[in-house]
């Protein structure tokens, strides 16, 4: 059986650290970076005259879905070559939207495949501490504004999606668990 595997959760938890490792120990992997499409995002803002801002309500409007539109149609596209495809990416809000569970999942039975939602659980104060360390320009904005961004993110677990894998990632001993946890539930 086919696998999409969605690794979630919001900004500077570790999800890339976590999909790279989870992709490293699997066999036969498609790894997709939503995070590659940056660079398109930067050139809508360019030419629309607009700061720059992921957080902005520019974003939200004319670029945050598209983002998740390309990766999704990336992925379906790779499923019909590999047996896993792991897309990095918040979802924070699609995982959390029923409906768009539910027809995500009935549209990969019809190509032969799963939903397997991998939920990186990290403390908030880790992640202010990692999103400061990793010095990045997509975060300044968030950085500048944390409370006011912070206020705005959900770090509570999915609930009512269906079977969602937690992936414990505040610590080394944590991550260590946790990855050991997912390759026996992945392979």
């Amino acid at each position: 059986m086919k696998n999409l595997i969605l690794v979630t959760s919001p900004p500077a938890c570790g999800k890339t650290f976590v999909s790279r490792e989870i992709a490293k120990s699997l066999d036969h992997v498609v790894y997709l970076d939503k995070d590659t499409l940056i660079v398109l995002s930067h050139q809508i803002f360019k030419v629309a005259g607009q700061e720059c801002n992921r957080s902005s309500d520019f974003f939200e409007e004319h670029i945050r879905n598209y983002e998740y539109y390309a990766v999704l149609d990336l992925a379906f596209e790779a499923l019909q070559y590999e047996d896993n495809v792991l897309i990095n990416a918040p979802f924070t809000r699609e995982i959390r939207d029923q409906k768009y569970v539910a027809e995500l999942r009935e549209k990969l039975a019809k190509q032969g495949a799963n939903l397997f939602i991998v939920w990186v659980e990290t403390d908030p104060e880790v992640c202010h501490q990692r999103m400061i360390a990793r010095a990045s320009d997509r975060d300044g904005w968030k950085l500048s504004h944390w409370d006011e961004y912070i206020a705005r993110c959900n770090f509570n677990r999915p609930e009512n999606i269906g079977e969602i894998f937690i992936f414990h990632n505040n610590s080394m001993e944590e991550f260590k668990e946790s990855i050991e946890r997912i390759k026996k539930a992945l392979n």
